[in-house]
């Protein structure tokens, strides 16, 4: 309370006088160089003091769908990307390490065909890729719906309760 509004209200306010130092107290304040001259080396750098640590509480009260929407499709075609190239990668392992070979000897000796089945044909670098690309593509559209139904639905119920409670410090 200021002095000018406590006068206002009529109430009386005591100003108080800024403190002296010991020196012009009448107090002599000793030194580490006054301390008999030995320069011991205490109390010559004092540590910085410990500043408080600041809080802030803050409530996320509302969510942007339109960045919300540009977050997710960002992040969704990451993924579709780390999808496709995955699954080009893991074809070209399964391809050097001959498994695909070995799938086909193991299914003409359990048929009898000895030439009728080829899991290559099935399977080729062009149709994984394809599989890879069709499904990262719907990926991208399905996560970026779903982030902004989300949001929507996050803002609707932060109205009616208030949304989440963040407390951040500065350290």
């Amino acid at each position: 309370m200021s002095a000018s509004s406590a006068s206002k209200a009529g109430q009386t306010v005591k100003a108080s006088s800024p403190k002296k130092p010991a020196t012009e107290q009448g107090g002599s304040k000793k030194t580490p160089a006054t301390q008999g001259g030995k320069g011991s080396g205490k109390g010559l750098v004092r540590p910085a003091p410990r500043a408080k640590v600041r809080r802030a509480r803050l409530v996320v009260s509302k969510v942007d769908t339109w960045s919300v929407l540009k977050l997710a499709f960002l992040l969704s075609v990451a993924l579709g990307i780390i999808t496709v190239v995955a699954s080009l990668v893991l074809w070209i392992v399964l391809n050097l390490t001959g498994l695909f070979d070995g799938i086909n000897e193991m299914l003409s000796t359990l048929g009898g065909n000895a030439g009728g089945t080829d899991i290559k044909k099935f399977l080729s670098l062009g149709n994984v890729a394809l599989f890879a690309t069709v499904i990262s593509v719907t990926n991208v559209i399905l996560l970026s719906v779903l982030s902004v139904l989300g949001a929507l639905l996050y803002n609707i119920a932060a109205s009616l309760i208030g949304g989440i409670g963040v407390t951040l410090t500065d350290d």
